[in-house]
């Protein structure tokens, strides 16, 4: 038998994850839907009327949070992150990078239109 030391053994291989994933699939297809359903027909506010643009983005993290909550209610701590932005024409580009245990899952979805650009990333961080 070989001894590790304090390093543990490497993992077999094709050994399924004792801590299951959150399903990031159903969720983003979640978000998609509803970013579209959401924006679909607005319009950037004018300046004088930002509330709208807070509202929106309140309503769409929290519908994505219980939407997660729905997914999987236990075992991890949900954080939403909703940015709306008027489009004139800019160009954008989102990323990121996460160095975390597998079992850790991010879902990202971009919705845009001649008006608005929303961009809305979802973080499933395992708890136990």
């Amino acid at each position: 038998m070989a001894s590790y030391g304090i390093r543990s053994p490497p993992p077999l291989p094709d050994a399924p994850s004792p801590r299951p994933k959150f399903d990031t699939e159903t969720l983003k297809a979640y978000i998609k839907k509803l970013l579209s359903s959401t924006l679909q027909n607005e319009v950037f506010p004018i300046p004088r009327d930002r509330d709208r643009t807070k509202a929106w983005c309140k309503e769409i993290g929290e519908r994505v949070k219980e939407r997660m909550l729905e997914i999987q209610p236990r075992g991890f701590k949900y954080i939403v992150l909703t940015r709306i932005d008027e489009n004139s024409g800019q160009g954008g580009h989102a990323n990121l990078i996460c160095h975390w245990e597998d079992c850790d899952t991010v879902a990202q979805e971009v919705f845009s239109s001649d008006s608005l650009i929303c961009v809305c990333v979802a973080f499933a961080i395992r708890t136990v």
